[in-house]
């Protein structure tokens, strides 16, 4: 998730501490939705992957346990902090620009990116990237949010507290498409997939409305964002202590984005 950042610098910085806690709760929410495609996909012992951005270790490690000891896994991203810890016999790590590097040597069974091309400057060239990667026969699974598609972190705006969440949510938004992220790029993942050449192209959603993962994913994004919200003027200090006090009750029914899931093979 942090490849290719756009001029003004990404804005959830792998090098933040919350960033380790943030993709905890990624994996908690997303994993399982991950590796129900992946296993759909067919991808087993002996296989090649390319996790491109991988930010966290949950989908490398994932992807490990299911290609065996006779894969690969390669895991690439602009900051391998979280992941360079993970390199064994089947995965290596490497530093990468998925829109500005060749890809890793090889072909690949599978390439995944997931929450990582919105936020990509040039999409279309880190996409030409990774299909050139596939295998014939390849697949490529890519997953990524659609913020306009549903906004509010609280669908049920039933008071201030829901409110305020809403609000700060649509100050971290402006400052996402301050630097070039696409808030609608989701819904496009079936479209794009079927111009670069793929075949048997196939897409879903999810996103939940309420999990404590969605808490713990709200609190850590809130404070590694918080310098940037009070210093565009999208909230005051005192508004953030607030929101985060009524995260921490629980009593918020807090969703995320929409993920959209989409997937398609190399002919």
């Amino acid at each position: 998730m942090g490849e290719h950042a756009a001029d003004r610098g990404y804005l959830l910085d792998n090098r933040q501490s919350e960033a380790g806690i943030r993709f905890g709760a990624l994996a908690e929410l997303f994993d399982p939705v991950t590796f129900r495609h992946v296993d759909r996909l067919g991808i087993g012992a002996g296989m090649r992957c390319w996790e491109v951005g991988a930010g966290g270790p949950s989908v490398p490690l994932g992807l490990a346990e299911r290609v065996g000891p006779t894969g690969k896994v390669i895991a690439t991203d602009i900051d391998v902090s979280w992941t360079r810890d993970i390199a064994d016999g089947v995965i290596e790590v490497l530093s990468h620009d998925v829109a500005a590097d060749p890809p890793p040597p090889g072909s690949f069974d599978l390439v995944h990116a997931r929450l990582l091309l919105v936020h990509v400057a040039d999409r279309a060239e880190a996409l030409r990237r990774m299909v050139r990667a596939l295998r014939p026969g390849g697949r490529l699974l890519l997953e990524d949010a659609d913020p306009a598609l549903q906004p509010l972190p609280c669908p049920d705006e039933s008071g201030p507290e829901q409110r305020l969440a809403n609000r700060l949510r649509s100050g971290f938004r402006a400052l996402m498409a301050d630097r070039g992220a696409d808030l609608a790029y989701g819904r496009t993942l079936p479209g794009v997939l079927r111009e670069a050449g793929l075949e048997d192209v196939q897409a879903d959603a999810y996103f939940p409305i309420t999990s404590p993962a969605c808490a713990v994913l709200e609190d850590a994004t809130v404070r590694q964002i918080r310098h940037h919200l009070t210093e565009q003027g999208l909230a005051t200090d005192e508004e953030i202590d607030r929101h985060l006090a009524n995260v921490a009750t629980g009593q918020l029914d807090l969703a995320t984005a929409p993920m959209i899931s989409a997937w398609g093979r190399r002919p």
